[in-house]
């Protein structure tokens, strides 16, 4: 099933165009992600070929970790995109926040990683998500904390 949504940033300066291989999208407790998005990161894992760019002049980077880079909007300062950038199983794909979205209808909340981070003031409804601690992701990623 491949399904192509629209988005963009608040101002419109940067819009794309991103080609789905799934409805299912995670959250990320984690301080970076927190920090960065003022809550946790709600976002879609999409190949990065299956995402088209317009307004890529405004878009800023910075590599956030020794593995992995995010992007925003020069104009307005929107989140625009996560993307591992060390050589791994998961470098290929960018991770787009669900708000971008000019509509994330039918998505479903899938899994929450550390989940131990998350403050204990809000939680998200539903149950079957996959909920990964802290040392979850470090056993399982742990190939790029050695990058």
């Amino acid at each position: 099933m491949i399904e192509t949504r629209t988005g963009g940033c608040l101002c419109g300066a940067v819009r794309f165009e991103a080609d789905l291989t799934k409805r299912e999208f995670g959250a990320c407790h984690c301080e970076m992600c927190r920090r960065w998005t003022g809550s946790a990161l709600l976002g879609i894992t999409v190949p990065t070929g299956n995402v088209r760019w317009t307004g890529e002049a405004h878009i800023a980077t910075r590599q956030t970790s020794s593995w992995a880079m995010r992007a925003w909007c020069r104009e307005c300062g929107s989140n625009l995109y996560f993307r591992v950038t060390a050589d791994s199983e998961w470098a290929g794909d960018t991770e787009l926040p669900i708000g971008l979205f000019d509509d994330a209808n039918g998505l479903v909340l899938s899994n929450e990683i550390y989940i131990d981070h998350k403050p204990d003031s809000f939680a998200y409804a539903g149950e079957g998500r996959t909920l990964l601690t802290r040392q979850d992701c470090i056993d399982r990623f742990s190939q790029l904390a050695s990058e």
